[in-house]
Order: structure tokens, then C-alpha cells, then sequence
């Protein structure tokens, strides 16, 4: 059964950072592309990043290219995704997704 299980979030100010990590279980962590998904209220699931199987490459949306890293580690199955210099606009709930799966979601709030 694939477990995909987000932590991390909170509440932070403009211009702070946030780790997020996601552990992943059930599949074969290291044959999959993992990614990092978000949703705004009212908005639609955007993909934020991913990263691809050896980790050796990663690719961001616009709105967060400069700002935000996302990694993997294959030996414990966990991707991270590194938040920096977050803005109001960031504030949404984050996805981890890999293996045609989701996870439940963590919420991150940048309010000042």
C-alpha cells in the first residue's frame, strides 16, 4: 500500500523558510519521479516541483524557481522540498505525490 505522509508546515512570516518532507512507503521509492504539489483556497493544484529518480535533476514552477529546492533521498525514502523567501502567495497546502499517489497534504501560512 503506497503511503505518502507530508510534514513540516506552520505558519511563517514573509521572507521566511520552511522545510517540507515527505516519507514515502509501499513502492519503489527510487523508480519513481516524486513531486511537490499545492493548492490555494480556491484555486487550482499547481505543481510546485519535482525531482527525478537519481535526484540528479529538478524542475520548479516559475512562481518559485529561486526560492524553493526540492531533493530525495533514495536510501530513506523521503523527498524534502526547501522553501526560502516565502511570500503571502505561498500560503496554501502542499502535496507530496509520486507513484500516482497523494498525500494528505501539509498546510503552510505566510502571514505577517
Amino acid at each position: 500500500q503506497v503511503q505518502l505522509v507530508e510534514s513540516g508546515g506552520g505558519l511563517v512570516q514573509p521572507g521566511g523558510s520552511l522545510t517540507l518532507s515527505c516519507a514515502a512507503s509501499g513502492f519503489p521509492f527510487s523508480r519513481y519521479i516524486m513531486y511537490w504539489y499545492r493548492q490555494a483556497p480556491g484555486k487550482q493544484r499547481e505543481r510546485v516541483a519535482h525531482v527525478t529518480r537519481a535526484g540528479d535533476m529538478s524542475y520548479y514552477a516559475d512562481s518559485v524557481k529561486g526560492r524553493f529546492t526540492i531533493s530525495r533521498d533514495n536510501d530513506r525514502n523521503t523527498v524534502v522540498l526547501q522553501m526560502n523567501h516565502l511570500k503571502l502567495e505561498d500560503t496554501a497546502v502542499y502535496f507530496c505525490r509520486g507513484a500516482d499517489s497523494w498525500g494528505q497534504g501539509t498546510q503552510v501560512t505566510v502571514s505577517s
